[in-house]
């Protein structure tokens, strides 16, 4: 009786210290820091839902020149970090920020976490907006497609409040440029939320084209910032 209680007490306390233990995310760091030297190989149309797209895109940056793809991936190294230390299972879609590399497609991207059952997939992006004033945060998650999206629609859109949840908690402002003004939007565009057969998210965590999310995101620590509010939001919709 004795061993069986402390047996117990020692998987309780086990299970507080991983609370993530059991749990398997998908991190997408968007594009991939050589895609502008491989034109031919991310302009090729793949699958994105019933539609072609390009295989993939350069991505933005700051006006001084850092790269959203070494944002997103700065940012999903931090994030995969934490996820692991609480005892999540964490699949990267790319494991390098090469100017030799390319990729991976969006249609791969969007089926990341489909064969091991994923308990979500979360993509990681900068945006590029030149409207006036355009700034903060937004969530995309994907609209209900018959056929398509229509089994996640509804968890996406949970994961979708989560993520912003953590967002706003942390002081990182909504976007100012998205309609509703509620830091969320749908999208029926996007392969990488299309082809997902687990719930998922796109967020463009800020204009870098916008002076002061470019501060933000140029810093350790509001890069810091930033993954902490992702864990909260995806920490959220677990529980």
């Amino acid at each position: 009786m004795l061993a069986t209680l402390g047996l117990s007490a020692a998987l309780s306390a086990a299970s507080a210290l991983l609370p993530l233990a059991g749990t398997t995310v998908v991190v997408d760091p968007g594009h991939q820091l050589g895609n502008a030297s491989y034109p031919a190989e991310i302009n090729r149309p793949v699958p994105a839902g019933g539609f072609t797209k390009p295989c993939n895109t350069t991505g933005t940056a700051t006006n001084g020149g850092y790269p959203e793809a070494t944002f997103a991936w700065q940012v999903s190294r931090q994030l995969r970090a934490r996820l692991v230390d609480l005892g999540a299972d964490v699949v990267m879609t790319r494991t390098s920020n090469r100017t030799d590399r390319w990729g991976p497609c969006v249609d791969v991207r969007g089926r990341a976490g489909n064969r091991i059952h994923a308990d979500l997939k979360i993509s990681i992006h900068g945006d590029g907006s030149y409207a006036a004033g355009a700034h903060g945060f937004h969530v995309i998650a994907p609209t209900s497609r018959a056929g398509w999206t229509d089994d996640i629609a509804a968890p996406s859109m949970a994961l979708a409040r989560s993520v912003r949840t953590g967002l706003v908690r942390s002081g990182v402002p909504v976007a100012t440029y998205i309609a509703g003004g509620d830091g969320l939007d749908v999208r029926s565009d996007l392969a990488t939320l299309n082809l997902s057969d687990v719930p998922t998210v796109m967020v463009e965590l800020g204009n870098m084209r916008d002076p002061g999310d470019a501060r933000r995101m140029t810093t350790a620590r509001g890069r810091a910032t930033y993954a902490s509010a992702l864990l909260t939001g995806v920490r959220r919709f677990l529980r």
